[in-house]
């Protein structure tokens, strides 16, 4: 018989940007005060992206401290799914650019659209393709650079958001543990409620869509945390009933940082005091798909996650999509590395620039030679592509 796949999480990291955005920053920029912003959201302040970081840059320093975290090699990387609503590009993905930078030569890469539920999303098909054998080591990253797509003339969504970077590298083991259950939700109909209009195929980009800051983010903030105080706590209740425990085995929560009313309101729902939400939003604000890792990261640092306790992790968004995971955090206390040997995968990441700067060397050599030019031109293909 098979042996039972568990897929663990080994290693986590985070990245953030330097600049920091204050409520009194705000204050100079729109019609808003430090107290009416932490009254009604909690958030005091929030990162921003310089001119040079972007969510794959810090998609990639967060991938490189998993990695560091779990001691684990680039090239024992199967799969990369990167949980984003604002990637590099449309395509290529932002997976693709981080399996470049890290080296994993050996991964495949995928982005995912779920909105501030991506990470939900993400975890949970990472631990799929663990569990069905179809990899046995993915890289989980949730990075955002909302500052790039809010309206910071509307002070009810740009108070709101903040920029930043979150993985996770799942892996499988026949150890019992891990992700034990998730709970994947959408609603389409509730899709204008938060939306980025235009950027699509439905609006392309246009001299109209930019003056009408349609590529903005777009929020009816009554309806949004309508939807969100309904689902999360229920959500919550489902997906501790599907890996069998109740809610008094939890050790812990991990919401998606939104709105401090929201997971209060969770909380009362629920019947838990709020000791059992981890909170950092008065930080960070909301980084969407990054925001639950960079939680979790931070709680594991404070002490508030330990290894076998269960904690939930659980996120809503645009789309309208909700979702919930339920962890069995067992990993153990991590070594202590010299500093020779982070010195060692500095290198490695320094050799896997090197490596793409030459394979799009060779790229154009290639694209130089008599045959390569006579395929293009739809002529005879190259001897390498003709069948036997």
């Amino acid at each position: 018989m098979p042996t039972e796949r568990y897929a663990h999480i080994i290693g986590w990291g985070m990245a953030l940007p330097e600049r920091v955005l204050t409520n009194d920053d705000l204050a100079r920029m729109v019609d808003t005060t430090d107290e009416w912003i932490a009254s009604r959201t909690g958030i005091r302040e929030r990162r921003v992206a310089g001119p040079k970081e972007t969510t794959g840059s810090m998609a990639i320093e967060a991938a490189q401290a998993a990695l560091d975290n779990a001691d684990i090699e680039p090239e024992d990387i199967d799969l990369i799914i990167v949980a984003t609503s604002t990637p590099e590009n449309i395509f290529p993905s932002t997976a693709c650019l981080i399996q470049d930078a890290l080296g994993a030569v050996n991964a495949g890469g995928f982005d995912l659209s779920a909105a501030c539920s991506g990470f939900v999303y993400a975890l949970s098909t990472g631990a799929n393709a663990v569990l069905s054998g179809a990899a046995k080591t993915v890289l989980v990253v949730g990075a955002e650079t909302m500052s790039r797509v809010v309206n910071w003339k509307d002070r009810g969504t740009c108070i709101l958001f903040g920029d930043g970077a979150g993985a996770f590298i799942l892996q499988g083991s026949e150890t019992p543990g891990g992700v034990l259950s998730s709970i994947l939700r959408a609603d389409g109909s509730g899709g204008s409620s938060l939306e980025i209009p235009a950027g699509g195929s439905r609006l392309p980009a246009s001299i109209d869509t930019v003056r009408d800051n349609l590529h903005s983010i777009r929020m009816d903030g009554k309806e949004v945390y309508r939807f969100a105080t309904r689902v999360m706590a229920s959500v919550t209740q489902e997906v501790v009933q599907t890996a069998g425990l109740q809610l008094s085995d939890i050790a812990l929560i991990v919401p998606h940082q939104a709105n401090k009313r929201i997971i209060e309101s969770a909380a009362r729902s629920l019947g838990l005091p709020e000791e059992k939400f981890f909170m950092n939003l008065d930080r960070y604000g909301n980084t969407s798909a990054a925001s639950i890792p960079i939680a979790v990261c931070e709680a594991v640092g404070q002490g508030r996650i330990r290894p076998n306790d269960n904690i939930v992790v659980v996120g809503f968004g645009g789309g309208l999509t909700w979702g919930a995971t339920v962890i069995k955090w067992d990993v153990t206390e991590k070594p202590e590395f010299s500093r020779w040997h982070y010195l060692g995968r500095r290198t490695r990441y320094v050799l896997a620039g090197l490596r793409s700067i030459a394979r799009r060397g060779l790229r154009r050599v290639e694209s130089l030679l008599p045959a390569s030019r006579a395929a293009a031109e739809g002529g005879e293909e190259p001897p390498y592509r003709k069948q036997n």
